[in-house]
């Protein structure tokens, strides 16, 4: 038995209340070497007021050197170990949309792109379009694409730039390579199965779509391309509720969290738009549920666009949720990310993500404030996040004696 799945045995059922807050991309690197991280930098008032009272660390999201994906991120925190439950964010996005999904359904997240007049991406964001923007030009590609025969298509919008590719009909292979190059300068990749045999027959279809999908956005400024990412075939996952006898909610305001939620089991609030209501439908509902995650969105969007001021501030800002969390007195409140996302880097990183948990039954470290220095003398430091959640559930008294 792995240490993990322990926990599985452990769990019982109460009334204890655990809060996970989810700073998305939280941790980050100084821009000069003597400087400070975003954290570091942040004015966060709420949070230091009980870090001395709380367990900090630095947590290993996936392994040394391994830069995660929100996928795989977020099931590290809720307890699920992250290479053995990975999944393709493609069915991500789909869930997250409240897409009703068929096992064998073959799901891509789709990025809007802008290429130039030499088919290289100068954009991979297409300039971050507006959903009504996303949901004209999905409308444009749906009244001109011809599926290939046997195929049910389906695009849907997501958020932003983003969308989702469902496709329907066959038995696809879902071991095929993102078709973005992660960087701009270059063309998008063709479709390529990791088994070339098996994989031809989905290969073939997604170069007609994707073929189609080109000559229709042709005339388009902005989003005149697609990038396909996270191809994954939809199937049966295990519970969070099964896993830890956790009643959860999320209250996520963008899509594809609300689909990772989703994807465990999590019942979702799928109209909630602002911070505002995520506290609001947290008191509404707190009598209801033993475990909430709330997350916030625009930490990583910052870093991925190397807004390094911008994600101070929305870290400030999110310090103001903190006492309104904490005047519901939840047995175990946790503050941690999925990952970093520096803006420096301008993109997700492998470094260690910063978590703070607050309890009245935890060892409190002493430590002035939540950052990444002070992280590293912490409690919690260099434990990997999928331990996260049961160290929460101990705090909460949600975990039964191990042994005689």
């Amino acid at each position: 038995m792995s240490k993990i799945n322990i926990y599985e045995q452990l769990a019982i059922k109460t009334d204890s209340k655990i809060i996970m807050l989810v700073m998305d991309g939280l941790g980050g690197i100084p821009l000069q070497p003597d400087g400070k991280t975003e954290l570091e930098t942040a004015k966060t008032p709420n949070i230091n007021k009980i870090a001395p009272h709380s367990t900090m660390g630095l947590l290993e999201p996936v392994a040394p050197g391994v830069t995660p994906g929100s996928g795989p991120g977020h099931l590290g925190l809720f307890g699920y170990d992250p290479i053995e439950a990975n999944i393709g964010r493609g069915v991500l996005s789909a869930l997250g949309i409240n897409f009703p999904l068929r096992h064998g359904d073959l799901c891509a997240r789709v990025n809007f792109c802008t290429v130039d007049s030499t088919g290289k991406v100068t954009d991979r964001r297409a300039g971050r379009i507006p959903t009504d923007e996303n949901k004209r030009i999905r409308d444009k590609i749906l009244a001109s694409i011809k599926p290939p025969a046997g195929v049910e298509l389906f695009f849907e919008t997501e958020k932003d730039h983003r969308a989702g590719l469902i496709l329907r009909g066959k038995k696809f292979y879902e071991n095929i390579a993102d078709t973005d190059p992660q960087r701009t300068g270059f063309e998008p990749l063709e479709p390529v199965a990791d088994d070339p045999q098996k994989g031809a027959q989905t290969v073939e279809i997604l170069k007609d779509i994707i073929s189609q999908i080109k000559k229709i956005l042709a005339d388009e400024q902005k989003a005149n391309m697609v990038l396909l990412r996270g191809f994954a075939e939809y199937k049966a996952f295990p519970s969070i509720e099964e896993k830890y006898k956790l009643k959860s909610l999320a209250l996520a305001t963008y899509p594809m969290y609300r689909g990772l939620a989703s994807l465990i089991g999590m019942d979702v609030d799928w109209k909630i738009s602002s911070q505002e209501e995520q506290i609001e439908q947290l008191h509404k509902n707190y009598d209801k549920y033993d475990f909430f995650f709330i997350h916030i969105k625009y930490t990583d969007s910052s870093g991925e666009d190397g807004d390094f001021q911008r994600k101070v501030q929305v870290i400030e800002q999110t310090d103001a949720m903190i006492p309104h969390i904490l005047n519901l007195k939840p047995d175990a409140f946790v503050i941690a990310c999925d990952h970093s996302t520096p803006a420096k880097m301008k993109a997700h990183s492998w470094h260690r993500i910063p978590a703070l948990l607050h309890s009245p039954l935890c060892r409190p470290d002493k430590l002035e404030r939540f950052d990444e220095t002070h992280c590293l003398r912490g409690g919690l430091n260099g434990y990997e996040s999928k331990y996260l959640l049961p160290i929460a559930m101990a705090h909460a008294m949600k975990l039964n004696k191990f042994g005689a």
